[in-house]
């Protein structure tokens, strides 16, 4: 190591396009254009453009973008109205807000251990001394490397989509599951049927030979085999039409043919996550439903399913060595209230403030990705809601979501 590196000033000021520089453009590009419903452009406070054309569109909308009180930037958009204006501002500020406090971080840890360097160095010929220093650094340096962690967590929201995978994962064990029974007993009938078919062509033979067709027709017990062959038609039409609602149910879950806003109606949604999630319910744990009369609101339904089953498979979790899950929904004044409660092994009164916070979870190392609340939170509240839990140890906890009428 060089005695006399260049240091960067941790604290120097960052322009816009250094700040934009460690976010991933591609996939910031592509959430920006899904919040705010279009195409956009980001231009520094000179004007120069570091993301999008380089003309602004007919008739677009301009936001500041502040950072340290200062604006770095601006945002333009001649599709997006003010709501999501301003909350694709409010994420571009808490990305930038991370990447900076990455960069001081970095130039700070930098000039931290080139200062230490120089102290180990000075202190070489007292070894044992320099050893116990040395472990005391490490131990700061282990406490600065976790605030790092932390805001680099900050900084990487769009890790969303990592948690909606992993509830597809899961969703497609139970899916299987349930696809695989009614499979098994139609494939189970198609094997008798082809056994009954070559006893028919048998019969046709003896038919052909001039042989006695009634003493034949006996011994291949004609009659019961004619009887059971409409019976197990009846079974595989039946297992068929089971497998064709469970892909429906499936299709109307995702919203994969509705990527827009829609009148919805919030019931129909609660229906379908619970429709998905009965299927591989643990043994002895009951789903209950109570769901009254709301009216119809404008909403993302895909989104929704998707809090509403994240909410729903930390219930089951909570009640996997049996319980019950009830999924209630009433209208109270200007909101519609949904309340996913279960009587499982609730969470610790120290620690039930933080089941929001990103990467929070009271799951096993493996089990969660810590994401499934906080995603929740933010899906409720880009449809200007609240979410909130209540949770009491070995009595059971509440998930509780308002949405505006």
């Amino acid at each position: 190591m060089s005695d006399h590196l260049p240091v960067p000033s941790f604290d120097r000021e960052l322009d816009f396009a250094e700040l934009l520089a460690d976010i991933p453009r591609e996939r910031l590009q592509k959430a920006l254009v899904l919040l705010l419903g279009g195409a956009f452009r980001l231009v520094d406070e000179r004007g120069n453009v570091l993301i999008g054309a380089d003309s602004a569109p007919d008739q677009a909308r301009s936001a500041p973008v502040v950072l340290e009180l200062e604006p770095v930037g601006y945002l333009e958009c001649a599709c997006a109205d003010d709501s999501r204006m301003q909350s694709a501002v409010a994420l571009l500020e808490l990305l930038l807000r991370g990447a900076a406090r990455y960069k001081m971080a970095s130039g700070l840890h930098i000039e931290s251990v080139q200062a230490d360097y120089e102290t180990l160095k000075r202190k070489h010929a007292a070894l044992e001394e320099s050893e116990a220093r040395f472990r005391t650094l490490s131990e700061q340096l282990e406490i600065r490397v976790q605030e790092q962690v932390r805001a680099l967590e900050e900084s990487s929201r769009q890790l969303y989509q990592a948690e909606k995978l992993a509830s597809v994962g899961r969703l497609a064990a139970g899916v299987a599951h349930e696809i695989n029974n009614p499979i098994g007993f139609v494939r189970s009938n198609l094997s008798t049927a082809q056994a009954y078919v070559e006893k028919i062509a048998s019969l046709d033979e003896t038919a052909k030979s001039g042989q006695a067709i009634n003493q034949r027709w006996k011994e291949l017990d004609m009659s019961f085999v004619l009887e059971d062959f409409a019976e197990l038609i009846k079974e595989s039409i039946v297992g068929i039409d089971r497998v064709a609602r469970i892909v429906a149910d499936l299709k109307g879950f995702s919203n994969v043919d509705r990527g827009e806003e829609e009148m919805a109606d919030i019931n129909d949604s609660l229906r379908q996550a619970c429709k998905v999630v009965a299927g591989h319910l643990p043994q002895g744990v009951t789903l209950l439903q109570e769901l009254g009369e709301i009216p119809r609101i404008l909403c993302l339904p895909g989104y929704l399913n998707q809090a509403f089953l994240n909410v729903l498979e930390n219930a089951l979790l909570a009640v996997a060595d049996g319980g019950e899950v009830k999924v209630r929904s009433a209208r109270e004044g200007d909101e519609i209230l949904i309340t996913i409660s279960d009587n499982g092994c609730g969470i610790p009164e120290n620690v039930v403030g933080q089941v929001f916070e990103p990467f929070y979870t009271t799951r096993d190392v493996g089990q969660g990705t810590g994401l499934g609340l906080t995603v929740v939170r933010d899906i409720v509240q880009v449809h200007g809601g609240r979410v909130s839990i209540e949770s009491q140890p070995n009595t059971g906890t509440t998930v509780t979501i308002r949405l505006p009428v």
